[in-house]
């Protein structure tokens, strides 16, 4: 009787979940779809087709920037957490708290705390840099914490075979392990990713609402999110951010669509080894 109970709450939970996604995503496409235009996707913002090409541009100036600077750091931090934890290391702990510090405050004490250190105490007002900066922080216990597992779920066969033909503990890091944890890391980049794109509160304080084309990383810029966001605060422009939606719904499910395919192709390569 359990195990019935136990199914039946399991498929029933699964079926609202799924019914819930479905229809937010076909409310959105009902909305948004009709109102796609190729005006939407000018070179230039104006107040006739707010273009959402200039969000488009600075989304990626952030998305990029804030891998390559976030991406590293969490990579490596991941990765001695996993393989260089000594027992009951004091550094290790406080890494572990600071990471899960990191990964619990909100959004919105992010964009305060760049507004504040990035834009003002550095002088770095409101830019690409600085929004940028203050999401790279706020991603950074995202992909810690999926290097770490990734490496943690492991096979411990693969460190002992390595281990027993000479290997030392960096070669079989990087060369034996990586490669086997590598889809769980590329996982965690793209859900980091997807949490860039998506993200609105720490970016209003810290990179601005600027639909000009940024020319410089000292520019203010705007991301599709934020975009969405003002349209949306206007009545005259709501079928525009509907609009706005769809394109990040698509970019969205499209990384996921990604990040799956990678996952299968590097586990297949790492398989047929």
């Amino acid at each position: 009787m359990q195990e019935i109970l136990y199914k039946f709450f399991a498929y029933l939970s699964m079926f609202i979940a799924t019914a819930v996604l479905v229809g937010i995503v076909l409310f959105i496409c009902i909305k948004g779809v009709p109102h796609l235009k190729l005006s939407l996707f000018a070179l230039n913002y104006t107040s006739k087709n707010v273009s959402m090409f200039p969000a488009i541009i600075s989304t990626i100036a952030v998305v990029v920037l804030a891998i390559l600077i976030a991406g590293p750091i969490g990579i490596f931090t991941g990765i001695y957490l996993a393989e260089y934890n000594k027992g009951d290391s004091k550094f290790v702990n406080v890494i572990r708290i600071v990471t899960e510090t990191l990964s619990a405050i909100p959004s919105i004490v992010y964009g305060l705390f760049g507004y504040l250190f990035f834009g003002i105490a550095l002088k770095m007002g409101w830019s690409i840099i600085s929004g940028t900066l203050t999401v790279s922080i706020m991603i950074l216990p995202l992909i810690v914490r999926s290097t770490e597992e990734a490496f943690l779920s492991t096979p411990g066969v693969y460190r002992l075979g390595s281990f027993a033909l000479g290997a030392g503990r960096l070669r079989t890091i990087f060369r034996v392990i990586l490669p086997v944890a590598m889809p769980g890391i590329l996982s965690g980049v793209i859900l980091a990713i997807g949490r860039v794109i998506g993200e609105t509160a720490a970016l209003l304080y810290t990179l601005g609402t600027s639909t000009n084309l940024p020319k410089s990383l000292k520019d203010p810029g705007i991301t599709l999110s934020l975009h969405m966001y003002k349209l949306s605060t206007e009545a005259r422009y709501t079928n525009e951010a509907y609009a706005t939606a769809v394109v990040l719904l698509i970019i969205i499910f499209s990384l996921n669509a990604l990040s799956t395919y990678l996952a299968n192709k590097i586990g297949g390569n790492n398989d047929d080894r």
